[in-house]
């Protein structure tokens, strides 16, 4: 059966909060700070948890040090997500979040990160392996899912690094990231790439100004063997899909947005959950948007609800 491995370099405690307004040199009194497990790599694996749910194969690697590391490694204990816990000396980072109440504005505030070391890396990189040496020799197709950003100390080839090793196990790599980290690891060539339009804009060097921009510049990535699909990801205009013999372009859905922390980690987990289960590009796609839109109707990263991803994804079907 087809497994998921979740990758997390630098992941967070996520602490959101509300006030009425935001206003420079007061104080602001605060609702009361909700708390989540937080990175690219770990959100992913949250909500493919609850979309397969109990049948979910899905394991979240992370490094992770200090009070706050073993405070998001109960926090994943509590959400029953497989996980793994990386230990390194420095202090996981905590991130915070602040939703205006009189704009509906969110204001994001994200820390670097923990120092890694050599050591460290290293010794992350011996687990990887024998991770990746034991899905690649399954027999099935399995993912290796490298989401979120790099934490000091780390070099920019780091992704690339690990995408290299993984295809060379047969394992699809799926990467989510930005920078020079994101560049250097399409160069190795991944199976799919999730860009948001201003990652894709950087990674070409222009401005894609027009929807055409956005398909020219999916489809050179495709075309240059950089990646099978690329999973283009535009917010309140939608998402594009391309790989080398379809182009899928879905509109936003309709939702009331309370948060977007976390949408784009909840479209890349609902394309795996679909993909995984062998349903066509547009099947997944569709899983995908249903997934980021039940994800926007929630406050911090809460993350999506099942409920709503089943009744917005009749919408998806509905519209077609």
């Amino acid at each position: 059966m087809t497994g998921i491995v979740t990758l997390t370099l630098n992941p967070a405690v996520d602490v959101w909060t509300a006030v009425d307004r935001i206003v420079d040199t007061h104080k602001l009194r605060c609702e009361p700070a909700r708390c989540y497990p937080g990175g690219g790599g770990i959100n992913v694996a949250r909500v493919v948890r609850r979309l397969d749910g109990a049948q979910a194969r899905c394991l979240a690697l992370y490094l992770a040090g200090g009070a706050a590391g073993a405070r998001l490694e109960q926090m994943l204990s509590n959400e029953r997500i497989q996980s793994r816990r990386l230990r390194i000396a420095g202090e996981t980072r905590e991130n915070f979040s602040v939703t205006e109440r009189a704009t509906g504005r969110e204001f994001r505030f994200v820390l670097p990160g923990p120092h890694v070391s050599e050591e460290e890396w290293q010794a992350a990189l011996m687990v990887l392996d024998a991770l990746e040496a034991a899905h690649g020799s399954s027999g099935s197709e399995s993912y290796l899912v490298m989401s979120g950003s790099l934490p000091p100390g780390l070099p920019s080839g780091a992704y690339a690094e690990l995408a290299r090793s993984a295809r060379q196990r047969g394992l699809r790599v799926v990467l989510d990231s930005s920078g020079p980290a994101l560049s250097l690891a399409l160069d190795a060539g991944v199976f799919l790439v999730k860009p948001s339009l201003a990652e894709l804009a950087s990674l070409i060097g222009s401005p894609l100004p027009t929807e055409s921009d956005w398909l020219k510049a999916a489809r050179q990535i495709v075309h240059d063997g950089r990646a099978q699909i690329v999973a283009l990801t535009l917010g309140d205009r939608g998402a594009l899909l391309v790989s080398s013999d379809e182009t899928l372009r879905l509109q936003a859905l309709p939702v009331s947005v309370a948060g977007a922390t976390g949408a784009g980690d909840s479209f890349l987990a609902g394309l795996l959950v679909a993909l995984r289960r062998g349903d066509s590009l547009l099947d997944a796609a569709r899983l995908a948007q249903a997934a980021a839109s039940a994800t926007l109707l929630s406050s911090g990263t809460a993350l999506c609800d099942p409920d709503e991803v089943a009744r917005l994804l009749a919408l998806t079907q509905s519209a077609s």
